[in-house]
């Protein structure tokens, strides 16, 4: 079951509603049979399995009551929040078992767990939300390399400013009375992202395929850094088919043949513009590296001149 994007209830409608901390990790369903093993698959249904063994533990925590399980595999930084860029080099692991058991060591993954689908030969995907809830926290599940993170009801603007306030994700809320519904992006289940803005610098651009040929696909986007062009990422996604036409002629005019950043961005079919136009765009956070990660363009800024985002 996915969440739609959306806004907080009204205040009138919160008591319907529960809020859970967005988790930025790899989304997996946990299917224990109740024997001692367990096998996690990926929202492509792939075998993740091997890559995480140190959540195959969680199998003996829960006894032999056999279980469907619905949560996020996260790194924790360490101020322990779930840091995206840490779990990266885990998600691939999942044909190498020896080299997954070594960097468990290292850079142990978590898993936050969130619902139950299946418990003790029962299905529960047509239980309601609170009722599922109840069966998951009686479980108990908290261990070391797992956990089942509070739901809260009827407080979801507090939820979500204490997510933006601690640096999280955002927060999903999920309708007390609605049921689990597989591989549906339901509205029952609504995600709200902490997102940020940056004014950024357009030093390139990437053509689109098909009927976007010769218009930009992607914009390449850098920052001042003690006067020198740091590229930041590309953003592809947020403009209107106008934008893009207009986007596509200022462009144009402004083409060179040098790449202008500081570092050249190894992208393929980039082409490179003089760095004048400033845009602001909307992401979540950034990785180490500085990174935008779900950049979305917001708007031209021709108000502003590269050097007043020095």
């Amino acid at each position: 079951m996915l969440a739609t994007p959306g806004v907080l209830p009204a205040v009138e409608a919160e008591h319907l509603w529960a809020a859970e901390s967005k988790a930025d990790g790899q989304r997996s369903i946990l299917y224990l049979p109740g024997d001692g093993t367990l096998v996690l698959r990926s929202r492509s249904e792939a075998d993740i399995t091997p890559a995480y063994p140190e959540l195959h533990l969680l199998a003996e925590a829960l006894g032999g009551r056999p279980a469907v399980l619905d949560g996020e595999i996260v790194a924790l930084d360490d101020q322990g929040r779930p840091d995206f860029e840490r779990l990266q080099p885990r998600m691939a692991l999942a044909g190498s078992p020896a080299k997954a058991a070594r960097l468990a060591r290292d850079m142990p993954a978590h898993l936050v767990l969130f619902d139950v689908m299946f418990l003790n030969g029962r299905s529960l995907l047509a239980t309601p939300y609170a009722e599922r809830r109840a069966e998951l926290e009686r479980l108990d599940l908290r261990g070391p390399n797992w956990s089942t993170p509070a739901a809260i009801v009827g407080h979801s603007a507090q939820a979500l400013a204490a997510t933006r306030e601690h640096h999280l994700e955002g927060l999903v809320l999920k309708r007390l009375n609605s049921v689990y519904t597989p591989g549906v992006r339901s509205k029952a289940w609504i995600k709200i992202r902490n997102v940020q803005t940056v004014d950024a610098i357009i030093g390139g651009w990437v053509p689109g395929r098909g009927r976007l040929a010769g218009l930009p696909g992607a914009l390449l986007l850098g920052e001042r850094h003690g006067g020198a062009l740091h590229f930041i990422g590309s953003v592809g996604t947020g403009w209107s088919e106008r934008e893009r036409v207009t986007l596509a002629e200022l462009l144009s005019m402004a083409a060179i043949g040098n790449c202008p950043f500081d570092e050249e961005p190894a992208i393929e079919g980039a082409r490179w513009v003089l760095p004048r136009l400033v845009s602001e765009v909307r992401y979540v956070t950034r990785t180490r590296a500085g990174l935008l990660r779900h950049p979305s363009w917001h708007r031209l800024r021709p108000d502003l001149a590269p050097e007043d985002v020095e």
